[in-house]
């Protein structure tokens, strides 16, 4: 790859923290490769991000809505934050939010529905939107979560309005205990799994190349050790473990009490539930996650708009 720009060393501090000279030099080392230049200063130290993390471009809103054993979450976005706080999107959204319970994860299956009260699709209301509003929109994602016997709770951090925010969470809870407290229990850790970040319910659901690029990240860095290779391997183990003690979600600590494991708080809760409880998936949606937003010289823009 050619010259590192400016912009490209402002990125990679604005997802690591590391310090200007530090970015400049990884992404050199890595021709110019973002996700590489974050592994190689996480390896060298240099990156206080935890883990790997895209700044949040998008604008827009995520929906959540529940009914008992069942929810969804959905993302719309938008161009602006200005029309995110605009009513009549947050209309949409909610509405598309609800279409979403039918629609059960299925993406196409959502944008082919009819919007609620009116004889378009969903993804032709948007389009009609659009012209009205005048700002490109777009039903990006959606998910779903259902038990046969439980709740299905949800969160919604940063709210715009009831159920719309930036970040959607839903928990599935399996029991045949008090629903009543079952939903106030999947709250709460609806709100520790907007916090905490979990990557996967147990260790064995974890990603197969999360894993691999974290065993990679943390082999460099006890190679920095200079020492032996049997050393290194359990020092790789050992961080392997904390890894996964601070990614999965059963065995994260409830950022609540930050004493016991998520998987303790459930246990703890049965006796008042009334009955076995099994946490069986979770849902995290974050607006804009993995979106990447062409930066655009404000001025610039400002001169273009003014004919100047």
């Amino acid at each position: 790859m050619g010259t590192i720009t400016a912009s490209m060393v402002k990125e990679l501090r604005e997802k690591t923290g590391a310090g200007m000279m530090d970015c400049k030099q990884a992404l050199t080392e890595t021709g110019g490769d973002m996700e590489k230049a974050i592994d190689w200063l996480r390896a060298k130290g240099l990156s206080k991000a935890a883990k790997k993390s895209s700044r949040v471009a998008a604008e827009g809103l995520v929906g959540a809505v529940t009914d008992g054993t069942r929810g969804a979450v959905v993302e719309v976005n938008s161009e602006t934050d200005f029309v995110a706080r605009n009513e009549t999107f947050q209309e949409m959204v909610k509405n598309i939010a609800e279409v979403a319970l039918e629609a059960k994860g299925d993406l196409e299956a959502l944008k082919s529905a009819t919007y609620p009260g009116s004889d378009k699709s969903v993804e032709e209301y948007v389009k009609e939107m659009v012209g009205s509003i005048g700002e490109n929109m777009t039903v990006r994602r959606t998910d779903y979560l259902e038990v046969d016997k439980g709740v299905v709770a949800s969160y919604v951090h940063n709210q715009a309005a009831p159920g719309l925010g930036k970040i959607g969470v839903l928990v599935a809870l399996e029991s045949e205990g008090d629903a009543e407290k079952l939903m106030d229990l999947g709250r709460k850790i609806a709100m520790h799994v907007a916090a905490a970040s979990p990557l996967a319910l147990t260790s064995e659901e974890m990603p197969a190349d999360v894993v691999e690029r974290e065993r990679a990240v943390f082999m460099e860095q006890a190679r920095e050790s200079g020492k032996p290779e049997n050393i290194i391997e359990k020092m790789v183990e050992g961080r392997m473990k904390k890894f996964f003690k601070e990614s999965v979600l059963l065995s994260q600590i409830f950022v609540m009490d930050n004493e016991r494991s998520i998987e303790q708080v459930l246990k703890d809760a049965e006796a008042e539930v009334g009955a076995p409880i099994a946490l069986k998936g979770f849902v995290r949606m974050q607006l804009g996650e993995g979106v990447e937003k062409k930066e655009e010289d404000f001025a610039a823009e400002v001169a273009k708009t003014a004919g100047v």
